[in-house]
Parts: structure tokens; sequence; C-alpha cells
């Protein structure tokens, strides 16, 4: 036996069966930790819904028309949440759509919001695929 071997044995610096299968179970840990969160994350980003209102129109004291354009993920049914809003930035109307799946990626719409009072504006709220 070396010094080198001697001093590893008195004071304790030989890897035991038992520290080597801490590490490796450690390792296996991180790893599926690591491929989980990789996971939920390409997971969450194949189910997003972008929508950009490109125009609106105050048609009268009982309707906006909102335009859209959504680019969502193909063959997944969307629905999207449109509003109205009156110049206190109050919503004045609501309307909830929903869109059967298809194979383009972008597509425009064009919708009519009913309002219980004079609106200012009108938008795209918020998009999901269902």
């Amino acid at each position: 036996m070396t010094t080198q071997d001697v001093l590893d044995d008195r004071y304790g610096r030989t890897p035991s069966p038992r520290r080597r299968w801490t590490i490796a179970v450690a390792i296996a840990l991180g790893i599926v930790v690591v491929a989980a969160i990789a996971w939920i994350a390409i997971a969450a980003a194949a189910d997003t819904v972008e929508a950009r209102t490109t125009a609106y129109r105050v048609v009268d004291r009982h309707s906006v028309v909102v335009n859209f354009q959504l680019t969502a993920p193909t063959g997944r049914p969307i629905a999207c949440a449109i509003e109205a809003q009156d110049e206190q930035h109050g919503i004045v109307g609501w309307k909830v759509v929903e869109y059967e799946a298809s194979d383009e990626p972008g597509r425009a719409f064009s919708e009519t919001v009913p309002t219980v009072a004079q609106a200012t504006t009108g938008l795209v709220n918020s998009c999901w695929v269902t």
C-alpha cells in the first residue's frame, strides 16, 4: 500500500459503495427533472395562440366590430374572448367565440360584439386552445 492509500484510508477519502450509489441516484434524478422541465416547456409552446387586433369599428351604441388575426397550432380548435370598452376602459361588451381546427396556422376573423353602452374601442382579450 502506498503512502497516499494509507492517508486516504485514514482520513476517509476512499469512495464507499454507498456514496457511489448516492451520487448515481442524484445524477439520475437530475436528468429526470431536466427532461420533465423540457417536456413541459415544449408542450406549452405547442399550444401557444397569438392574437392581434388589426382594426375595430364602433357600429352604433349597441355593437362593435373587431377585426383580428390569429396564429395558432394547426389541427386544434381555438376559442377567443373579445371585448368592447368605453372611455374609462370599462368593459361594455364581451363575447367568447370558438373556431374549428384548421390546417392554416394564420387566420383572420371579424366578429361583432354586442354592447350595453356606447363603446370607444374593441379588442381581443385572449385566445386559447380548446
